[in-house]
């Protein structure tokens, strides 16, 4: 297997091609079983989906992989967040005790739960049960300066292509990746801001609770630092946007994205936060989005424009907002539903039944 290497520009290297002759066969299999075509919407639309990413007629979903990355935030002293800095190591710690919401919904699925510490603002290495690998001690504050290097953008994009690595050698056949930062809604927001060339306006939300006066503070905190990251760095790159703007968790989750594209591993993604990781994948890579699903509509404004720009349906509308994974987890039963049923209704001619 190629591994992803930092120095080179790894995220280019071509996606594996979804198989046509596979997602022909579930769409007509989808027309035999007993029911009216389309009648379970999405449902049939998953399963062929999938039945084309696994290159065959009945695709499963038995080895399903989550893996966390947690990142500290600069702008968090900028009052962004409802909630302290410290929070941040405070979650990974309840993360790896089994208290988080996260980990409940792995616990009740057999899901395996991975933590990846890719730079917290405190030194949490003592912290068992996590993998320790950070870039730095938290990205700077992107409002006066740029978030992180070049180079630490790519070696933060480089901890998400090992976890993919890791998934592909351990056969899975669907990743989650989720996420903890305090702040990183604001890092979300103003990296998708300037990927979509949209204003601030139009994606910034209450993220982990604001109220409208902090709000209307937080909306002005990063109008003002995607001006200074384009009069620094006017028409950036993805990559050049990510150093300026991004955060380590986010660069993380996008360069799992697009090395499990490459490695032929679906991903079903998460809300707000882990799609802003989503968009800066396809603009890394756009082959990278025939591999991605999208699990449910976040209560967090800015995730409906994101979801349109990605021309992605999800499949929940639960008004959840946690982050960590949280709605890909919840989505998973939907998606392992979908092929049971794909799987294991029976046609007109097993059933005896009259066809249209």
């Amino acid at each position: 297997m190629m591994h992803a290497n930092v120095a080179n520009d790894w995220w280019q290297s071509p996606t594996q091609t979804p198989n046509d002759q596979a997602r022909q066969q579930a769409s007509e299999r989808q027309n035999q079983l007993t029911k009216p075509p389309g009648s379970l919407g999405m449902l049939e639309q998953v399963a062929i989906q999938l039945a084309a990413l696994q290159g065959q007629t009945l695709p499963t979903l038995e080895r399903v992989q989550c893996v966390l990355f947690a990142g500290d935030h600069g702008v968090a002293a900028q009052g962004v967040s409802a909630f302290p800095q410290a929070v941040t190591v405070e979650m990974l710690k309840n993360f790896a005790s089994g208290g988080a919401a996260m980990s409940v919904l792995a616990r009740q699925q057999q899901l395996p739960l991975t933590l990846v510490n890719c730079g917290t603002a405190s030194d949490c290495e003592s912290l068992a049960g996590i993998v320790h690998r950070p870039v730095m001690a938290g990205t700077a504050d992107f409002s006066q300066q740029a978030a992180m290097t070049e180079i630490q953008a790519r070696q933060a994009l480089q901890l998400g292509a090992e976890q993919a690595e890791r998934l592909a050698s351990e056969q899975a056949q669907l990743l989650i990746a989720g996420e903890m930062g305090i702040a990183n809604t604001s890092a979300a927001t103003v990296l998708s801001a300037c990927l979509l060339q949209q204003p601030v306006a139009e994606l910034v939300g209450p993220g982990t609770g604001l109220d409208d006066g902090r709000l209307a503070h937080k909306q002005q905190v990063l109008e003002q630092a995607l001006q200074r990251a384009l009069t620094e760095q006017p028409a950036p790159t993805p990559l050049q946007a990510l150093a300026q703007l991004g955060g380590l968790e986010i660069a993380a989750m996008a360069g799992a994205y697009v090395r499990a594209a490459q490695l032929g591993i679906p991903a079903l993604v998460d809300g707000f936060i882990a799609t802003s990781a989503a968009l800066l994948a396809v603009q890394l890579n756009p082959a990278v989005r025939d591999w991605l699903l999208f699990s449910h509509g976040s209560a967090e404004p800015g995730h409906c424009q994101l979801l349109a720009a990605l021309q992605a349906e999800p499949l929940l509308q639960l008004g959840m907002r946690l982050g960590e994974g949280s709605g890909a987890a919840t989505a998973l039963p939907l998606l392992r539903l979908a092929l049971a049923l794909h799987r294991d209704m029976a046609t007109f001619a097993e059933a005896e039944v009259s066809g249209p």
